[in-house]
């Protein structure tokens, strides 16, 4: 890393999320992100950094325009709408965001005009005319090298449009060099390292300058009044990018400027590109300071599947809140998945880490905390011998606590609590091994006040370091331990290793009543509800997923005869096939084979069909099947049957 808290000199933790496009209300991926910053935020404040946490929302673009129209609203009511329930869920879910912004606000739109002349000047932006392909979902200009099928936009799928139109450009062409030497400065610089690889890959590939305005629509901020083209709006990424400035008050008050740069900037992995490629060079066109941390997360499926609106499967967070628990949601998204990769949301998996992590290991810890002091010392915990007879335990749990602070900042957040955990697996040993109430029985009363006072002591300092995570929870705990969570208590028992004060332990309700059934309602869960577990568990083996032999039969295999072929217009790749399966069942196919395979030498030829798959739409045509293939180096070949069958044969 460039720096972490603890060693570095810089007392700013400037933490950002992604300012959300309002074209759609909130869904998990939005909290995960929200969540992960408002953890480093509460965090930062505990260590005691002057702290400035951004969220918001991104309200410009010709999808907003569209979207509100389609609805029949006007533009700005619309996005006013959606912003103002994404800020709801935020303020609902109790997000430490320091400042909310919008990319409508006035502040915001003086600051992009001012960075936009900024850049102008300095020549780094000029006049032309551009013609490419438009994908107006991601409101971005793709070169046709990086299209499928040299017409479908390669991160939604969706089809691109040709425009053509007077454009303003950025010289993007000329930072190639320079953004190639700070990845190669700052190996740190995009979290996880695997996504700093796929960025140089990239920008190694070669940039172009970069279209940055349009004039098909006018829902955007219009060109510094000293260019004077009013036709013109800024391209929704030069806009939205700018956020992080502009909250600051870059081009107009400046009233926090000195928070910058950024420590952390949080994204999805889907928007990397315009944050590690596009945002460092407009940075380094304004001769401003690189962030120190570009950190994208990965994706989020249900029950192993796409989340979609016609499935029906999308997770509405504040309905998980709602009916888990806000805090437990917390956890479950932080331990789930390892940052960078895409995680599933489950309920059985939610409610094993409730019932296991925080139910078992957790909050049955305090219970038998309180029932041992309760029973032996009416309550009265004292810690001041806990060196004398338990120096091991307490030495590997600051052994844990120390390691904690750069996973944090790393984005290693499951792995920063998974070795929390182990605090809590040596407290509950130290109970089974040293039995306090044999020692009672044996009088040797000084042991087992002692082994309380570990017990107390691991619990508070769990407590501080899980505050981030869990705040609500962890004061709760704090306060039945005698202290409050503050910027105080966290140097005091982390950082100088004190023992907790005597005090009389709080009797709390249990923090975490074990759920024994789904709360949600499903339309359809993956598997059912009362298979036994060890069946449910995917085993995986080399990165694939071993499957048992019933998920195997779910899949419909057929031998079928090609009765008719032909290519599909305007596609190097897909031909359409007509598919025989007998008694009249007669499937329409898209296929990318035409590389290896022409209409005419299919036609009466046989393969072999997926036949039980959901029809779905290529280049607008509907597909209904699938034909198995294998392909190396040498190129593409269709399974066959060895011998010719009948039509309709069923492959096991």
């Amino acid at each position: 890393m460039q720096s972490s808290p603890e060693n570095s000199t810089c007392q700013k933790a400037y933490i950002t999320t992604p300012i959300y496009y309002v074209n759609d209300v909130a869904h998990i991926g939005h909290a995960y992100t929200t969540v992960i910053a408002d953890a480093l935020a509460i965090y930062s404040r505990m260590v005691g950094y002057d702290t400035f946490f951004l969220t918001g929302t991104d309200e410009h673009g010709q999808k907003i325009e569209e979207a509100a129209k389609a609805r029949g609203k006007e533009t700005q009511a619309y996005a006013d709408e959606i912003s103002g329930k994404f800020k709801a869920l935020w303020d609902d879910f109790d997000i430490s965001y320091d400042k909310f912004i919008r990319t409508t606000d006035t502040a915001h739109k003086q600051g992009v005009q001012f960075a936009f002349q900024k850049m102008f000047d300095k020549g780094d932006i000029y006049k032309d005319v551009y013609k490419g392909h438009y994908c107006i979902s991601c409101e971005t200009f793709f070169p046709k090298i990086q299209l499928v099928d040299d017409e479908f936009c390669p991160e939604c799928g969706k089809p691109t449009s040709i425009v053509e139109e007077e454009s303003y450009f950025f010289r993007l062409s000329d930072y190639q060099e320079r953004l190639l030497q700070w990845y190669r400065d700052n190996p740190e610089c995009i979290l996880p390292k695997s996504k700093r690889n796929e960025v140089i890959r990239f920008v190694e590939s070669g940039l172009e300058d970069l279209s940055v305005t349009r004039t098909s629509f006018d829902w955007g901020v219009h060109l510094p009044a000293e260019i004077d083209d009013p036709k013109h709006v800024m391209y929704v990424w030069l806009d939205a990018l700018m956020n992080y400035l502009t909250a600051l008050g870059y081009g107009t008050d400046e009233v926090r400027m000195d928070q910058w740069p950024a420590r952390v900037h949080l994204i999805g992995k889907d928007i990397l590109r315009f944050h590690a490629i596009y945002w460092p060079a407009f940075l380094m066109s304004l001769e401003m300071p690189l962030p120190k941390h570009i950190a994208a997360h990965g994706w989020w499926t249900r029950n192993g599947e796409k989340m979609s609106k016609s499935k029906g499967n999308v997770v509405n967070p504040r309905e998980v809140a709602d009916a888990y628990g806000l805090e437990n949601f917390r956890y479950f998204m932080l331990r789930e998945v390892p940052f960078g990769g895409d995680g599933d949301f489950s309920q059985r998996a939610l409610i094993d880490r409730i019932n296991s992590d925080l139910g078992n290991d957790l909050g049955n810890l305090l219970n038998r905390l309180i029932g041992m002091s309760g029973k032996y010392f009416e309550g009265r915990v004292e810690s001041d011998l806990v060196e004398k007879y338990y120096p091991a335990e307490l030495h590997a749990m600051h052994d844990s606590i120390d390691k904690l602070e750069p996973l944090l900042f790393e984005m290693q957040i499951h792995r920063y609590l998974e070795e929390l955990w182990r605090p809590l697996a040596i407290a509950n040993k130290a109970i089974d091994q040293y039995q306090p109430w044999t020692l009672m029985k044996e009088g040797r009363e000084a042991e087992a006040m002692a082994l309380n006072g570990l017990i107390a002591t691991i619990l508070a300092n769990v407590a501080v370091m899980l505050h981030p995570i869990m705040p609500k929870t962890t004061d709760t705990i704090a306060a039945a331990l005698g202290f409050g969570i503050t910027e105080e208590s966290y140097r005091h028992l982390t950082k100088e290793r004190e023992l907790l004060a005597p005090f009389t332990v709080e009797k709390i309700p249990p923090l975490f009543p074990r759920i024994e059934e789904a709360v949600l309602l499903e339309k359809a869960e993956k598997q059912p509800e009362t298979a036994k577990k060890e069946t449910e568990k995917e085993t995986k083996t080399e990165g694939v997923a071993l499957i048992g032999i019933d998920q195997f039969f779910q899949t419909s295999l057929k031998i079928g005869t090609v009765i008719q072929a032909e290519e599909v217009p305007k596609s190097k790749k897909l031909l359409l096939l007509q598919v025989d399966l007998g008694d009249g069942d007669i499937r329409q196919v898209v296929s990318g084979i035409k590389e290896w395979y022409s209409p005419e030498e299919l036609v009466d030829t046989q393969v072999c069909l997926v036949a039980n798959l959901k029809p779905a739409k290529l280049m607008g045509i509907k597909s209904e099947g699938m034909v198995l293939a294998a392909k190396d180096d040498e190129g593409l070949v269709l399974m066959r049957p060895e011998k010719p069958k009948k039509t309709g044969t069923v492959v096991s």
